[in-house]
């Protein structure tokens, strides 16, 4: 039976960005030391490139010195040429000389210059160096934290009920495993980085200026409340958009993936059309999305340069003003230049940045939501001891995939070890639900099921399906030989086995047609094989697993009626000495069942062989009739 999927409302805004961040940085844990290293890297690196405008402005310095020394005469003091500059009249020249470390009559000391230079060159390099080393080094610490990440999803898929994945579209399901996890990557690396090197240049940079004038280092600042409201304001209303363009985007790969897994059925049908026109639609939604959230975060980046800007202007100003009063050097108005333009820089680069960190937000968000997901109920602490040739019993069973809609109600049955029950009724009746609770798909409501008098509920999981073979209607394949999926039954088994599990099955009958035989590759569409021998494939895998009990959901239902034949004597073999059940609408698939039960909304209205139920002419002698 299936359930019709929930498909999930595109979000509009973030939850909980701030916590979500948060939890996102924690998984650094992990790898603190690589962590504490990089942020030491980045600390070294920054403060070599705060250091370099100072070692420039010195370099200036000394050329202007050499220069205006020059034009003085020889053999004067400093203050013997101010004097002289004040008793002529030129009091600017007198403020802007008194201000300067030259000495008069001597010109440009080239050699001083060089070996400034040289030093800063050194020392770039050495900054440069060190922030390879960071970018490296982070990048290994983002790499594994992903790798963990996606570990954990992983393992956490597999502990997640049916009912979710079934409640889910498959496209949209995989999208969060692959398209999230790959946003949260790049924007966790770019966030990192350029977060990391934006505050601590901005408090290097910060001190830097403090030294030279703290007039001016207060007139840089004061642009910075200006900065933070503009990205606030705007980064308010792009957030949400990024929601939107990643949920969107989930939408989008769920269709996608649906209309290539049924290319077939969309041509026989004509429904390419519609295809196209939803995909339109779908593809219209994360535009608009994707537009509305690069275009509202795009403004930030221009918003803080013009502020930015507005403080370089007024440093300018009246540096210019303090140059020529002699309160500062022009190398150090220089340095404090280029020091303005390293403090607005990383208020920029975070600006520009957080476009990118809203994003990796979203997808972090959606990806929380699988992890937070509720699991399969616990397992027993231990594995029940179990020994019994396969005796199953339902007692009293009821179940529904919502509270207050039973599917199956008080049902009973006992099938007695190697024995066969097949289980027949209308579609929704319940048969299927009855396999998935056995095989602890979904746990029951009430009552119990019993193995050979132990509660599954009692047996973990993977125990109880071990001790399972199935067959079901949908066959499904993996990518690999024709071989490698029927030793996935029982990967220990020889070659041998795997051949006579094939033969048993009658798989050898059509792969000795094909060029490669056995090493002949198949895909999850079957590849070049059909829908019949896909089925053989399958059942050959069941063979091969020797399972304690089987069920055949529909398992002959692709098949023609010369290879149901030769199926049926393979499941009668198979069958042999072990409790089966099977779900089958084709009566001829039942005739020699021990048991056969009569199932309607959930509830055993008939139970019998074959000839007794046709002697009692009720809803089995009206399925037969029909």
């Amino acid at each position: 039976m299936t359930r019709p999927l929930r498909a999930e409302p595109p979000a509009t805004r973030s939850r909980d960005m701030r916590g979500s961040a948060v939890r996102l940085l924690k998984r650094l844990a992990p790898q603190r030391r690589l962590t504490v290293l990089v942020i030491a890297l980045a600390v070294g690196g920054i403060a070599i490139g705060v250091i370099g405008p100072r070692i420039l402005g010195h370099a200036t310095d000394l050329l202007f010195n050499g220069v205006i020394g020059r034009e003085l005469p020889a053999g004067l003091s400093k203050d013997q040429a101010v004097e002289a500059a004040r008793a002529r009249g030129e009091d600017t020249f007198a403020d802007l000389l008194s201000g300067m470390n030259v000495v008069p009559g001597r010109g440009v000391d080239f050699t001083a210059v060089a070996h400034t230079l040289l030093l800063a060159l050194g020392l770039y390099l050495i900054g440069a160096l060190l922030v390879w080393c960071q970018a490296r080094i982070l990048n290994v610490v983002v790499q594994r934290t992903m790798a963990a990440m996606r570990t954990e999803i992983e393992h956490k898929v597999h502990r997640l009920p049916l009912s979710y994945v079934d409640g889910r579209q498959r496209g949209e399901l995989l999208s969060r495993v692959t398209n999230d996890v790959d946003n949260v990557q790049s924007s966790l690396a770019m966030t990192i980085s350029q977060l990391l090197t934006s505050v601590v240049t901005v408090l290097a940079v910060l001190v830097a200026m403090l030294t030279i004038s703290p007039l001016l280092a207060l007139i840089a600042v004061l642009t910075v409340p200006l900065s933070l409201l503009a990205t606030r304001a705007i980064a308010r209303r792009s957030q949400k958009q990024f929601v939107a363009q990643w949920t969107n985007t989930g939408r989008l790969n769920a269709h996608i993936e649906e209309t290539y897994s049924g290319f077939t059925v969309v041509k026989t049908y004509g429904h390419r059309a519609a295809a196209a026109e939803k995909f339109s639609d779908l593809n219209g939604e994360v535009y608009r999305a994707g537009l509305g959230a690069q275009f509202l975060s795009g403004l930030v980046s221009p918003a803080t340069t013009f502020i930015g800007n507005l403080s370089y202007v007024a440093v300018a100003v009246v540096g210019g003003i303090q140059v020529a009063t002699g309160q500062i050097t022009l190398g150090s108005i220089q340095a404090f230049i280029q020091y303005v333009r390293q403090f607005n820089q990383p208020l920029t680069q975070v600006a520009a940045m957080y476009n990118s960190l809203q994003s990796g937000i979203a997808s972090a968000e959606r990806i929380f939501d699988l992890l937070d997901a509720p699991e399969e109920s616990a397992e027993p602490v231990a594995a029940a001891r179990t020994a019994g040739a396969g005796r199953v019993a339902f007692e009293h069973v009821s179940f529904g995939y919502r509270p207050g809609t039973p599917v199956i109600e008080d049902l009973s049955l006992i099938a007695e070890p190697g024995s066969t029950v097949a289980i027949v009724g209308p579609t929704g009746a319940g048969k299927t639900t009855l396999v998935n609770l056995l095989m602890r798909f979904y746990d029951i409501d009430a009552g119990r099921i019993m193995i050979d008098g132990v509660d599954i509920a009692a047996l973990p999981r993977q125990a109880l399906r071990a001790r399972i073979g199935m067959v079901l209607q949908d066959t499904w394949l993996f990518g690999g030989t024709i071989y490698d999926n029927i030793a996935y039954g029982r990967p220990a088994a020889t070659r041998e086995e795997v051949y006579e599990a094939a033969r048993t099955a009658h798989v050898e009958r059509f792969v000795q047609t094909l060029p490669d035989g056995y090493d002949t590759r198949v895909g999850d569409d079957g590849g070049a094989i059909s829908a019949g021998e896909k089925q053989l494939i399958t059942i050959a895998r069941a063979v091969l697993a020797q399972p304690q009990l089987l069920i055949l959901d529909e398992a002959t239902s692709s098949v023609d009626t010369r290879t149901e034949l030769l199926i049926q004597q393979a499941m009668a073999e198979l069958r042999r000495d072990r409790t089966s059940f099977i779900i089958a609408h084709r009566l001829s698939t039942i005739r020699d069942a021990d048991q056969i039960l009569v199932m309607e909304s959930g509830r055993i209205v008939e139970r019998g062989t074959h000839t007794e139920l046709l002697a009692r002419h009720g809803e089995y002698w009206a399925m037969a009739r029909a």
